[in-house]
């Protein structure tokens, strides 16, 4: 298992929208996210996968802690939040 602690988590809408995207990419399984810490852990197949998931967590809006969490990072994590969060509440 692989965890990673990322940047700008802040609720269940958020934690949705960070495991449906880890999800989509190949070799990855076993998905949890842990709002309480930031965290999310999941089984990789590949160390390329790693790197995608990080990529795709960045490109989400949740970068790795270390990494650089600039305004359009935080601007698109704040729309994942909310569409996060309506998509759990459907």
């Amino acid at each position: 298992m692989t965890t990673i602690e990322i940047q700008n988590l802040k609720c269940g809408g958020c934690a949705n929208t960070v495991t449906k995207g880890v999800q989509s990419i190949d070799g990855i399984s076993e998905v949890s996210v842990d709002v309480e810490t930031s965290k999310v852990t999941f089984h990789s197949n590949t160390p390329e996968s790693i790197e995608a998931v990080k990529a795709k967590l960045s490109r989400l809006g949740y970068p790795e802690v270390d990494a650089t969490n600039t305004t359009l990072h935080k601007a698109k994590s704040f729309v994942s939040c909310a569409t996060g969060k309506i998509t759990a509440d459907s």
